[in-house]
């Protein structure tokens, strides 16, 4: 498949090993139908969000930026950094730590910001986790990627992914890579948030910009899958439903120890 743009930055030593060893394996394992790529800024800082279906899809989702002439900056779960030669990776390669339910998660924001307003392209899961709802469609979205637009002054290109989570389930441990699997990938116009950036970053306005961003990923996931979202999204919080890590551990555990 012919890359649609050329990358124009400089990679580094930590991209160039990751590309060298992840690239070949998604070329040899995956087909991939990918649509809307000539949303993603060919320069500048910007926002790009997506819905979180597979602990794979941020390489997957990667490879969709990479080759539209990106180098994705994630926001990744601080976790991932402490893991020896891999967490040496992930900061050589400029992913930006979360420090998930603690007293440092602003951090991560002050972090985007600085990005994007150096033009990089900031990668975010606005549901914050792999979504929970039971026929993985969007969850209702946290206000970081609103908030981080809003703030430095930049789009919010909204994507929809599927097709990761067939490699390798939720919270599953092996994956099925044969037969080859097709990811599908379809990127949108920017989410309209102009009306909004004059105004206070009140928690009203964040729940709008962020509605909106959600709407958009829904309603390009709608496209790929061809089926109709839930009209009410699924609010975790709201049902009890632990925030990070497996939600269906504890269960297992308690089955284990029956």
């Amino acid at each position: 498949m012919p890359k649609p743009r050329r990358l124009q930055q400089k990679r580094g030593w930590a991209f160039a090993i990751c590309i060298a060893i992840v690239e070949p394996l998604l070329l040899l394992f995956t087909k991939r139908r990918w649509s809307g790529g000539e949303h993603l800024p060919a320069t500048g800082g910007c926002v790009v969000v997506s819905n979180h279906v597979s602990h794979v899809d941020p390489f997957t989702f990667a490879h969709f930026v990479y080759d539209h002439g990106r180098l994705p900056r994630f926001l990744a779960k601080a976790a991932v950094f402490d893991v020896p030669l891999g967490g040496r990776l992930v900061r050589g390669a400029g992913q930006i730590p979360v420090y998930r339910l603690s007293a440092d998660a602003s951090l991560a924001f002050r972090a985007a910001v600085e990005a994007v307003e150096k033009g990089e392209c900031v990668v975010v899961y606005p549901e914050g986790t792999i979504t929970r709802q039971s026929d993985m469609w969007p969850m209702t979205g946290r206000t970081g990627a609103a908030r981080i637009a809003l703030t430095a002054g930049v789009p919010v290109i909204p994507v929809a992914q599927w097709g990761p989570n067939h490699i390798l389930a939720p919270y599953a441990k092996r994956p099925r890579l044969l037969p080859r699997k097709t990811i599908y990938v379809a990127a949108g116009a920017p989410v309209d948030l102009d009306d909004l950036r004059s105004k206070p970053l009140s928690p009203d306005v964040l729940r709008e910009a962020t509605d909106r961003i959600m709407d958009e990923v829904t309603r390009l996931l709608e496209g790929i899958r061809g089926g109709q979202a839930p009209a009410v999204r699924f609010d975790p919080r709201a049902v009890g439903v632990r925030e990070i890590g497996n939600p269906h551990e504890k269960k297992s555990r308690n089955r284990r120890r029956a």
